[in-house]
């Protein structure tokens, strides 16, 4: 029994070959053109309407005509070929490193003291490259690079628990400090040890926003011999100070996040040498497009604390 999955596929040569016949109106003046005996275009015709079910050309004697079910799907076809040429090309200047356009994930709180310069040396040596920058957290940044929608990310620490998936580069390393509410009994003090936050309730984060945040805290915790309690996971940071507040509880973040400020909220340095916050270039594996490799030579190499 035949059905349609036995009819032959409607693919990308065969349409072309029809809007080259609609083009010249002439089946053997196609057939020159496209390189291909008058024969075979026909029977690649054939097979066309055969799938779609009914006639596209009309044959008379003096060449062929587009029927209406032909226009409709030339019409249909147009923008979907146009669409499939650019993805071509895109692609085939991506994979010869030739991209005509930077997509730059970035954290603006942090990046922008790094990124800046380097996005500066880029654009004096490629003026001729479109950078796009997408302010996005962590978590939506990996997600973009894994759809190719971004050629470079700099991210948090979150990095480290995907390197198997992309080139990381470490950019930066920050102190990391303590957001606790300004009632908290150690607000006054100028830093806070690990063990002093032993029977604190936590704010954690939520995983597809800033992957492996609580895995790190945890981390971070067992060095002072014990699991901290998460009571809430925060979306972003202001979720996560407004929880400091909202639940009497504190938050592991890197020292700059102390320059964002929040009414009620009190920044204390974790005095433990060994507690870092890692910044990170990503960006794809494979061939390294020749914009990507400048920005990534003018990008910090060193740890800044």
């Amino acid at each position: 029994m035949h059905g349609a999955h036995s009819l032959p596929a409607v693919n990308v040569d065969l349409m072309r070959s029809l809007f080259v016949i609609a083009e010249v109106g002439s089946l053997n003046q196609a057939a020159e053109r496209l390189r291909v005996s008058q024969s075979t275009l026909t029977r690649q015709m054939q097979s066309l309407e055969h799938n779609i079910g009914g006639r596209l050309l009309e044959r008379g004697p003096t060449g062929v005509a587009l029927t209406a079910a032909g226009h409709a799907l030339l019409d249909g076809m147009r923008p979907l070929l146009a669409s499939f040429d650019a993805v071509i090309a895109d692609t085939r200047r991506r994979a010869r490193g030739q991209n005509v356009e930077l997509r730059i994930g970035y954290i603006a709180s942090a990046a922008s003291e790094f990124l800046n310069p380097a996005l500066a040396a880029l654009r004096a040596k490629h003026p001729e490259i479109r950078i796009r920058l997408v302010d996005l957290s962590p978590g939506e940044q990996l997600a973009a690079l894994r759809r190719g929608e971004l050629d470079l990310a700099l991210i948090g620490h979150a990095g480290t628990f995907v390197s198997r998936e992309f080139h990381l580069r470490r950019i930066a390393l920050f102190p990391v400090c303590v957001a606790l509410p300004a009632n908290h009994p150690r607000a006054r003090e100028e830093s806070i040890r690990l063990e002093d936050l032993r029977h604190e309730l936590f704010v954690g984060a939520v995983e597809s926003d800033l992957p492996g945040h609580n895995r790190w805290a945890t981390a971070l915790c067992r060095k002072a011999g014990f699991r901290p309690r998460f009571v809430a996971d925060a979306e972003s940071l202001s979720h996560a100070l407004s929880t400091v507040i909202t639940e009497g509880a504190v938050a592991f973040l890197p020292l700059y996040s102390a320059k964002v400020g929040a009414p009620g909220v009190i920044f204390r340095p974790l005095r433990d040498s060994t507690a870092r916050w890692e910044l990170l270039v990503a960006w794809q594996r494979g061939r390294v497009p020749d914009a990507v490799q400048v920005l990534l030579e003018a990008l910090p190499k060193k740890p800044h604390l």
